[in-house]
């Protein structure tokens, strides 16, 4: 996640337990639990938002069409070409 491995977290938790004390780790590590959730809840909100933005829509339609009228000059300059004189 963080880059921490198990020793780590075990020393994190053991400094946590001397700190806080046994009788309040539950209460602190419900905190961080319901912390985390609303951080993940936002950071959703936020990618949702962006996925939705309008500019962005727009922005896939323009690239939609610039792919068919790229495909079409490519068509058009693979198309054998063919001059015609007019003689009058």
């Amino acid at each position: 996640m963080f880059g921490i491995g198990i020793p780590e977290l075990i020393v994190i938790l053991i400094i946590a337990l001397v700190v806080v004390g046994p009788k309040k780790m539950p209460d602190l590590a419900k905190t961080i639990g319901k912390g985390i959730t609303e951080l993940k809840r936002a950071t959703d909100e936020v990618r949702e938002s962006l996925v939705d933005h309008p500019v962005r829509k727009e922005m896939t339609e323009i690239r939609k069409t610039m792919s068919g009228v790229i495909d079409t000059k490519e068509s058009v300059d693979e198309a054998p070409h063919t001059t015609t004189t007019d003689k009058s």
